[in-house]
């Protein structure tokens, strides 16, 4: 009787692109590079976590995204977060604020108040945040192509309000390589936009030094096609190349670094993307320490927000997003994230409602409260599939931004669109390997309910009156303001623009004239010019 031939075992291969074996043990672990890197919680090179006691001294932030048509809905909506247990904001703004046009711009008509908050003037951002103080709920602004103008709105609303700026902490994204690369609102070229990250990292080192100008953000990146890896490793590349430029101004590393932070994304397989993060920690300490030369243990911090990828979401069957965000939450807990960003249900679709939303607040509140993930530090660790997984993440990601820096860098790699070319083409393969079924989705391309005909999502209606309440607002700024105070403004922003001296000064000086962002961005344009996008076949 002939023996039965072993069936063989299928090949793994996570989006990284690194095998995972059937069985882990000791040997992997050392075969991968041992537990060199592994140290303890707080201590370099911080794979376990940037604090000792992690969430057993303080639970992670909860910010929502939240924002959408005037200023004073928002408002409503904040407050309905904080009331229900949020302890953080993250801003949306509409598409015309992000690309620097005001509401009263032909080219903004549909678009006023429809994905975000519409912001003109300062006086939006005061209606924004009456009410809401700003030392016990700290606002990220998610603003990258204006970031320089809303970040100085921000300030000179806080200034305004009574509040010391030396002493206000909160984050702007303010990452404009990675729009570069995957959302697309950019405004000016590519070097003109470095030099406007370099100077609101140089102004608030000096004038508010517990703000975080920058978030460099590799979840839009991881949105639009790149893999876990990559995500990080380019996040790192783009992160040293606003170093470099602050860097060459004449601040020390430890002047600002630890108030940079970052901004990265959560779907996909668990253990691909907790090691992700354990990888990534230790492999910036090891940049800030060994490249760098930084001293204070804070600069070498990979202090971050991880959100639930609203990329993994989908519009089959869409209460099954609510199992997949509850995963995406345990993810950034296990990950070690300071701070937790979870998408909604119904964001394949639509701006969340007040009940998604409150959803998703009730996740990761249990999380905290019934499900014990911030009992102990690190629960992951010592697991020979982890260890191994995270040694080899870090070996991929050093190794990507090695390719990357020895092709000429991320900054001549985005001008000339080459980043975007090989993230798009993965993102269209993805989609391939998704219809064709090699990548199972849940709902999509398997376990599929084909007679389901409505989807049980309540839509956000546009409103076209908003934007009608927006524009009445904005002409009657325009009317009530000093002219000549703003003419003055704006003429020392082109003079400051064209003379290469820091803006944010001079921004200031004219947000709290009530300058609006499309006037400031005029001046910017005029002299900066716009960017158009590389074409490559």
């Amino acid at each position: 009787m002939n023996a039965r031939a072993p069936i063989p075992v299928r090949a793994v291969v996570n989006e990284s692109g690194i095998e995972v074996k059937p069985l882990y043990t000791a040997a992997d672990v050392e075969a991968s590079g041992g537990l060199a890197l592994l140290g303890e919680p707080g201590e370099y090179p911080f794979t376990r976590g940037i604090h000792r006691q992690m969430y057993r001294k303080q639970p992670w932030t909860m910010r929502q995204y939240a924002g959408f048509g005037n200023p004073r809905e928002t408002n409503q909506r904040f407050k309905y977060l904080i009331a229900n247990g949020q302890t953080g904001l993250n801003v949306a703004f509409d598409l015309p604020t992000q690309i620097g046009l005001d509401s009263d711009d032909p080219l903004a008509e549909g678009e006023v108040g429809r994905v975000g908050m519409s912001i003109d003037t300062l006086r939006d951002f005061e209606i924004a945040f009456d009410g809401i103080d700003l030392d016990k709920i700290t606002v990220s602004l998610t603003i990258n192509g204006a970031a320089a103008i809303l970040i100085a709105m921000y300030l000179a609303m806080a200034e305004k309000r009574g509040y010391d700026i030396k002493k206000l902490r909160g984050t702007a994204q303010n990452d404009i390589l990675k729009e570069f690369i995957g959302r697309g609102t950019w405004i000016f070229p590519v070097q003109p936009s470095i030099k406007l990250v370099g100077d609101t990292i140089e102004y608030c080192a000096e004038h508010a030094p517990k703000y975080s100008p920058v978030s460099v953000c590799g979840y839009h990146i991881r949105e639009s096609g790149a893999t876990p890896a990559q995500e990080m490793a380019y996040a790192f590349c783009i992160a040293k190349a606003y170093a470099d430029e602050v860097i060459a101004r004449g601040l020390t590393v430890d002047e600002f670094a630890g108030r940079l932070s970052y901004n990265f994304n959560i779907f996909g397989n668990i253990f691909e993307q907790v090691t992700k993060f354990r990888a990534g920690r230790s492999l910036w300490a090891k940049i800030m320490k060994e490249q760098y030369h930084a001293r204070e243990p804070g600069s070498m911090w990979l202090r971050m927000i991880a959100g639930g990828g609203g990329g993994g979401l989908t519009f089959e069957q869409p209460e099954v997003n609510i199992v997949r965000g509850a995963y995406y939450a345990l993810i950034s807990a296990l990950s070690g994230a300071q701070t937790m960003a979870l998408c909604s249900y119904d964001e394949a679709y639509t701006i969340p409602t007040e009940y998604s939303a409150r959803l998703s607040l009730r996740t990761m509140q249990l999380l905290i409260e019934e499900m014990g993930l911030t009992q102990t530090v690190d629960p992951l660790g010592g697991s020979f599939y982890v260890e191994t997984m995270t040694n080899e993440m870090r070996s991929k990601m050093e190794e990507i931004m090695g390719e990357t820096d020895a092709e000429g860098g991320i900054v001549k790699l985005v001008s000339e669109g080459i980043i975007q070319s090989r993230v798009s083409a993965q993102a269209y393969q993805m989609q391939r390997n998704i219809e064709s079924g090699a990548f199972p989705k849940v709902g999509v391309n398997c376990y599929r309910n084909e007679s389901e005909d409505e989807h049980p999502v309540e839509f956000h209606p546009y409103n076209e009156e908003d934007a009608g309440v927006q524009i009445d607002g904005l002409n009657r700024i325009r009317a009530e303001r000093d002219a000549l105070q703003v003419r003055t403004a704006l003429a020392r922003l082109r003079a400051d623009a064209q003379a290469g001296r820091n803006v944010m000064p001079a921004l200031m000086e004219a947000v709290k004239a009530y300058a609006s962002v499309g006037e400031m961005t005029n001046e910017l344009v005029d002299v900066f010019g716009r960017y158009r996008e590389p074409i490559r076949f």
